[in-house]
């Protein structure tokens, strides 16, 4: 009898260390409920970290006694998070008695068990389908849409996505990435696209341009991008800058480029309009209290970083300008820190540097608004005099805001626009430095 049975043991479960530098997880669902029993491996639990999620498998057979904590807890590492009932495997198998080893399936497996897979040509969508930060990490990393991700049959609890079931869906080949839906509204069909990609030389992607992909991609598909224009009459602004560099250079030992004077002018007009620096989590808006600019740099590689200026609205413009400088210098030779690039609330990117006449930039999430300035260029502009009219060579050039709609609306962007570009072109040519 000793030989043939299981003894059990009750023991704590605790929340398992998932990284050297995590010190709490996020329950996110139990798989397996309170006087369910399990087998060797199976997920008892889900757990966010601020990284990656987690499945937490079960160490050995035996059942779920009770959970210490409840799903959306947070819980540090270490902490007791349920207690099991484990069960030891024999020493022999010899008779034909059923064990904890052999018990019925857990709910987990039966609902694999009923998962009934579509079709590769047709499909059912789940109505308000959960995805996970795990899932939508992997789904934004493969390009994987919400819509896609609603064809793919669950096995998680309630025909929850698991991330087993992402994966087996893409080891396969992606079958309903062009599936039709059984229930198409009004006749319309996902047309089966078949592209040719062409052939060439193959160029693998740094991790760098992977991670700025996946950045990209997520921002275009979770904020809706509403884009506004204005141009700017900089002449008193460059004016001024060409007129006073080589005594700011001298003074101060810092170069005066244009990039400090636009964020003076953009942080000014954050100061007026705050709501532009915010993010959404949820339903709730969060406007910032510090003004933190980016600034989209390129690397040696080719690919773009953006470091932050900080508090850029208690700079004066020497400060701004030793700033930039300094973290343009950094990425020049890959010397930016892990500080340098982060805890930005508004962004800049000056696609004139490239010789642009304009741009429509996307999000850098989770901020709500990004700016490109355009290449400063002389133009014929009709100025309005006291005497008439008349025709002038003036310093020009074209803004462009894009903002998250969700967040902002067009009169607080269009707004927002014009007193940078008033900011811009009301520049004070007396200014000393």
């Amino acid at each position: 009898m000793s030989d043939d049975k299981k003894s059990l043991s009750t023991q704590e479960f605790k929340m398992p260390k998932m990284g050297e530098s995590i010190t709490e997880g996020t329950i996110i669902n139990w798989l397996v409920q309170e006087g369910e029993s399990f087998d060797t491996g199976d997920i008892l639990v889900e757990v966010a970290t601020d990284k990656v999620d987690n499945e937490v498998p079960a160490p050995s057979a035996g059942k779920l006694i009770e959970h210490k904590v409840a799903a959306k807890d947070v819980v540090p590492v270490g902490e007791v998070i349920a207690i099991l009932e484990l069960s030891e495997a024999p020493k022999k198998t010899v008779s034909k008695t059923k064990s904890k080893a052999t018990a019925p399936k857990t709910k987990q497996e039966q609902k694999k068990k009923k998962a009934t897979k579509p079709t590769a040509t047709t499909f059912q969508v789940k109505e308000n389908v959960f995805i996970s930060p795990l899932i939508d990490s992997i789904a934004r990393k493969h390009h994987v849409s919400y819509e896609e991700l609603a064809r793919i049959p669950g096995t998680g609890t309630d025909g929850r996505l698991r991330k087993s079931d992402l994966l087996q869906y893409l080891d396969e080949g992606r079958p309903y990435q062009f599936a039709q839906a059984t229930t198409a509204p009004s006749g319309f069909q996902i047309p089966d696209l078949k592209f040719d990609k062409g052939k060439g030389k193959v160029v693998p992607m740094d991790r760098m341009r992977q991670m700025i992909s996946d950045h990209m991609v997520f921002s275009a598909t979770t904020a809706p991008h509403v884009t506004a224009y204005v141009e700017a009459d900089l002449t008193n602004m460059v004016k001024w800058r060409n007129a006073n560099k080589e005594a700011f250079q001298s003074k101060y030992n810092e170069k005066l480029t244009f990039t400090p004077l636009f964020i003076e002018a953009v942080a000014n007009a954050i100061t007026d309009f705050p709501m532009i620096n915010s993010s959404l989590d949820g339903t709730d808006i969060i406007v910032k209290e510090e003004i933190n600019i980016g600034m989209a740099t390129a690397l040696p590689s080719g690919n773009l970083i953006v470091p932050v200026v900080k508090d850029a609205n208690k700079k004066d413009l020497q400060q701004l300008a030793a700033a930039t400088n300094e973290l343009v210098g950094k990425a020049r030779e890959n010397k930016l820190k892990g500080d340098d690039t982060k805890g930005s609330t508004f962004t800049i990117s000056n696609v004139g540097t490239f010789g642009s006449l304009m741009g429509t930039p996307i999000i850098n999430q989770p901020e709500a608004a990004i700016l490109a300035t355009g290449i400063i260029k002389k133009r014929a502009e009709v100025m309005e005099r006291p005497d008439g009219d008349s025709i002038e060579i003036r310093q020009m050039m074209y803004l462009s805001l894009s903002f998250d709609h969700r967040i902002v609306d067009g009169y607080l962007a269009g707004s927002f626009l014009r007193r940078i570009a008033d900011n811009m072109e009301q520049f004070d040519t007396k200014r000393t430095i």
